[in-house]
């Protein structure tokens, strides 16, 4: 069962993709992308999910979702465990749990117009008869931002911003609680950025959505976010309320991160210390023993070598896995 207020739970949530390596292939391996995530999505908020490439986000939006099936570990959606459900059984679920894409260019069929795109949620979840979809496709392309006329065009006569908008209204049109944004601003110009920001925030407020919003770009992820998450090689190391943890990060990770924030004040930007992190993001096929950021870590003891770190509430909610801490 949910915690109260919980629309999403995840319970030490692992995603391991099989390879194989070696001469001829022979040694089967894994990449380790999730490893034992646990977090909880409130009814109508926002949880940020921040991280360098390569750190797992992706992946955690896609098996909480259940575009993947998770190895190990528990989703829980509307207080049902969703980890186990077959094709069958998760179709209703997927209509209350929508995706938005990084790429609007690829998420977009290039043969099908926007009416069909947007038409297909309804027609997959029967929510409108032939009759009923044209209205509700037009409904769906003013929430958006978007004119009815647009409908019979296909996504080549769109640019990137357009395109992001249709994939949101496709998002929309199954009428979803949960939402997970999948880095839906990274592909667009910055001047186009805020807009579809600001359109997600009204939507929410609108529509009372709940959103994961992933993302790499930490000045935007605290402007929408309530709480955020920070992950490091398949694990989250701290999560925040969005502005506790912008104002006094815990994590060394997460310090360094947030150390290459630009701030808007010149004198305020020179003064300031930049954390540049050694060497690359370790192999998810063979992450360190212990806590697996202490390779880059200045601040690393002998038992980060050793022991990795659980996630602990140092005060206020405030949680982060690390040994300085406790």
């Amino acid at each position: 069962m949910l915690q109260a207020g919980n629309l999403v739970e995840v319970v030490d949530l692992k995603k391991w993709f099989r390879i194989r390596r070696g001469i001829g292939k022979s040694r089967v391996k894994y990449v380790r992308a999730v490893d034992g995530v646990t977090f909880n999505v409130r009814r109508g908020e926002t949880l940020g999910l921040v991280g360098e490439s390569g750190s797992g986000k992706t992946t955690v939006g896609r098996t909480v979702i259940r575009l993947y099936n998770p190895t190990e570990g528990r989703i829980f959606f509307e207080g049902r465990d969703i980890s186990g459900l077959d094709e069958k059984e998760l179709k209703p679920m997927r209509r209350k749990m929508q995706m938005i894409f990084q790429d609007p260019y690829a998420s977009l069929n290039p043969r099908m117009t926007v009416s069909d795109i947007i038409a297909e949620p309804l027609e997959v979840h029967r929510l409108a008869s032939p009759a009923e979809r044209k209205d509700r496709i037009h409904e769906l392309l003013k929430i958006v931002g978007l004119n009815p006329e647009h409908a019979n065009r296909y996504p080549h006569e769109f640019s990137g911003g357009q395109r992001q908008r249709i994939g949101i209204a496709r998002a929309l049109a199954a009428e979803p609680s949960f939402i997970i944004a999948d880095e839906p601003i990274s592909a667009l110009d910055v001047s186009i950025q805020a807009q579809v920001v600001n359109l997600l925030e009204e939507l929410q407020e609108k529509l009372q959505l709940t959103y994961l919003f992933i993302a790499h770009d930490l000045a935007m992820v605290k402007h929408i976010s309530n709480r955020v998450a920070v992950m490091y090689l398949g694990k989250i190391v701290e999560i925040a309320p969005s502005s506790e943890l912008y104002q006094h990060p815990l994590h060394p990770y997460t310090l360094a991160l947030l150390s290459a924030v630009p701030i808007a004040d010149p004198e305020a930007e020179a003064a300031r210390r930049r954390i540049i992190l050694a060497g690359d993001i370790p192999s998810p096929i063979d992450p360190p023993a212990g806590c697996r950021f202490h390779t880059r870590c200045a601040k690393a003891m002998p038992q980060c070598r050793k022991h990795p770190p659980e996630l602990k509430d140092a005060g206020s909610g405030h949680l982060v896995a690390c040994h300085l801490y406790g």
